[in-house]
């Protein structure tokens, strides 16, 4: 039994309610809870046990099943004094495949490692160190029935390190093309083997080397140190993984699929109390699909999060380098294939960020101004997965604005070229070297609860675009230009698609909750910039990914719907499943409670600058309240201190309290 995942069987919304009432007074415990028949809430003497829903692949059997455990009836054993839950259901699931999980990617290497033709075709191309190759043992996706999950199989791709002194030799940047390989993970056994052409190896290149020693030219040497300091502390609070910081409120947690989990998002509004503005925000899935035809690259199209795992993938962050100033680390525990635990250290980081003005106004007859600077709540953890990295980011804002973004990085997936061969889809990026153009996509699942306690089902979504009257007695100077709004009443009505020529948008309304002016309060979802797919439409990887047709899906929510392709992508061989699916239902969104699914993403033409290891690109969206408060939520921040730029004289006294910061952040 390999243990796939194990993560908390969240409970239900009006046990969190429940829980909410006692830790925050301006909830009444009556509110967001079941009713008898009578009306009269139900309110229970105390909170339900807790349970893990645990994901489990059978090595033997080839299934794949789902348990539900109770974990607080626990049995001390006669030996070791273990602990064991009490299970409450198991489902054996068939035609599925779970993610994959790093000791299948070792164990994957070392049996392809270890087969003699392959060790034959790779002598052939002038490898005689078995130890310089690498494998990535990609998921086959699905092409075709002998895809089907009836076989647990992975199509790897393979590169050569270069013998060199460089620590972390960049393997990538010479791909060994022209091998066939399919293996049989579930047995670790080589199914399909051809060497199906010679593809000579690219020539070491040599600017594929990024570590400090091995930058041609030597490293900056002009560069000034940056402190970030705040002697006084954070202005967050933390107790366990609930967060307090300015006015907002919300709870941390951490899945091996998704990564970090925000809960319970609201808003504490002065005498209107705590506002919610949403239950769960999370980043569920992501998929790249390249645009080559050829082999292997028309097989890339990874589902990393639901392929693979986000979370599982985490890093442990290093102050200094992934996080600056005054840093929260939260740690995140997960279980291996042996069902053993394991801690990701500093998976998470909080932190403060200064983010320009805020606001700002002169009065030009008197001269005086008033001016406010921005400060942001950074939220974030960084994952790899193969060649490429991610960071995944929640920003909150003093005006009431929450952002989202995504930070892409790492190395190219590179292909061979034979001499003098030229690829149009794709950018040279060394001589026998190219990158095929791709494309990433994102999906962030949100669902909504503005204005709601948890469970209340008053919300909507309208869609607002603005658009330019034509001329006419309305429009005699052919100036006028105004915001149309149309409600989206059910879940078939409301796939949609970003259009920045209208300035598109959609605001999420409670139809029970009104501001000073009688208009229903809001949070819009704002698109960055964003893309569809460039696949063909009868493309083989759109079966799984049907949800990529659109870049806003919305659902009513329903707590089995939580991964935009379904919850096993890998090998999936169902068409449409997940949001296309579900949506076929076309429930009523017109008072829900509401699942914004929103698909954003980049396309990427590889530039040589993304050589050899690609700065970071930003892709995002925002959330921004609407009618949501009376006035500016930021009209009371306060001003900041008028500081001069430190003189020579004064560095001696800036670097003592640097010194005494540092000290606190070691001990964080």
């Amino acid at each position: 039994m390999r243990f796939v995942e194990v993560v908390l069987n969240e409970p239900e919304k009006d046990v969190v309610a429940l829980a909410d009432a006692h830790f925050f007074p301006p909830y009444h415990p009556a509110q967001g809870l079941r009713t008898t028949a009578k009306g009269l809430p139900l309110i229970p003497f105390q909170l339900p046990p807790r349970q893990a829903k645990l994901t489990v692949y059978n090595v033997a059997s080839n299934e794949t099943s789902i348990w539900i455990v109770e974990l607080t009836e626990v049995h001390a054993l006669t030996r070791g004094g273990h602990r064991k839950g009490k299970v409450i259901s198991c489902e054996t699931l068939t035609d599925v495949q779970p993610a994959f999980d790093a000791e299948e990617y070792a164990l994957c290497e070392a049996a392809i490692k270890a087969f003699k033709p392959f060790v034959e075709a790779v002598k052939k191309r002038g490898i005689e160190n078995m130890d310089l190759v690498m494998v990535d043992p990609w998921c086959v996706g699905y092409f075709g029935e002998r895809d089907a999950p009836s076989k647990r199989l992975a199509k790897p791709l393979i590169f050569c390190r270069t013998e060199s002194d460089c620590p972390i030799e960049n393997g990538y940047a010479r791909p060994l093309e022209g091998i066939h390989i399919l293996v049989d993970l579930q047995h670790m056994r080589i199914l399909e083997f051809e060497d199906l052409e010679f593809v000579p190896l690219p020539p070491p290149d040599p600017l594929r080397n990024y570590t400090p020693s091995h930058i041609r030219g030597g490293l900056r040497s002009d560069l000034k140190p940056l402190k970030i300091m705040q002697p006084d502390g954070p202005s967050f609070r933390v107790d366990g993984y609930h967060v307090e910081w300015q006015k907002w409120n919300f709870r941390i947690g951490f899945t091996p699929r998704e990564g970090l989990v925000i809960h319970t998002v609201a808003y504490d509004d002065g005498s209107r109390g705590r506002r919610s503005v949403a239950y769960r925000l999370s980043f569920v899935e992501m998929v790249v699909p390249y645009g080559d035809p050829l082999e292997p690259h028309y097989r890339k199209n990874a589902f990393d999060a639901g392929e693979d795992g986000l979370g599982k993938n985490a890093h442990s962050l290093k102050l200094g380098c992934d996080c600056l100033g005054h840093i929260k680390y939260f740690d995140a525990f997960l279980t291996n294939y042996r069902g053993s635990v394991e801690k990701i250290e500093n998976a998470i980081c909080m932190h403060e960020e200064d983010h320009g003005i805020l606001w700002k106004h002169q009065d030009w007859r008197s001269g005086l101004s008033e001016v406010r600077r921005s400060r942001r709540l950074t939220v974030s953890f960084l994952c790899t997965v193969a060649n490429y990295e991610y960071g995944f980011y929640w920003h909150f804002y003093q005006d009431g604005k929450i952002e989202a973004e995504v930070k892409l990085t790492g190395i190219l997936s590179l292909g061979a070229l034979r001499a003098g061969e030229i690829r149009k889809y794709g950018t040279v990026i060394a001589p026998g070297l190219y990158a095929p153009v791709h494309q990433h996509f994102f999906v962030a699942r949100m669902n909504m609860a503005v204005d709601c306690v948890p469970g209340e089902q008053a919300n909507q979504v309208v869609e607002v675009n603005v658009l330019s009257e034509k001329a006419g007695s309305d429009n005699p100077h052919n100036n006028s230009f105004y915001p149309t709004e149309t409600v989206l009443k059910s879940e078939l009505q409301a796939q949609r698609d970003c259009n920045p020529l209208s300035a598109r948008h959609w605001i999420v309304r409670n139809t029970r909750s009104f501001n000073r002016m009688g208009q229903l309060t809001g949070y819009k979802l704002v698109p960055g910039s964003n893309c569809l797919p460039l696949v063909g439409e009868n493309a083989m990887m759109l079966r799984r990914a049907k949800f990529l047709h659109h870049n806003l899906w919305v659902t009513s929510y329903s707590p089995d719907e939580r991964y935009p392709g379904g919850d096993f992508p890998n090998q999936n061989p169902r068409v449409g499943e997940g949001l296309p699916t579900w949506t076929k239902r076309d429930k009523n969104l017109e008072q829900a409670d509401i699942v914004l699914w929103y698909t954003f993403g980049v396309i990427h033409v590889p530039r040589l600058e993304d050589w050899p290891v690609m700065p970071v690109e930003h892709l995002g969206f925002s959330l921004a309240p609407v009618g949501f408060f009376n006035c500016s939520p930021a009209i009371d921040v306060p001003p900041s201190e008028h500081q001069a730029n430190a003189a020579k004289e004064d560095v001696a006294a800036v670097v003592k309290p640097a010194a005494t910061t540092s000290m606190v952040i070691s001990k964080l």
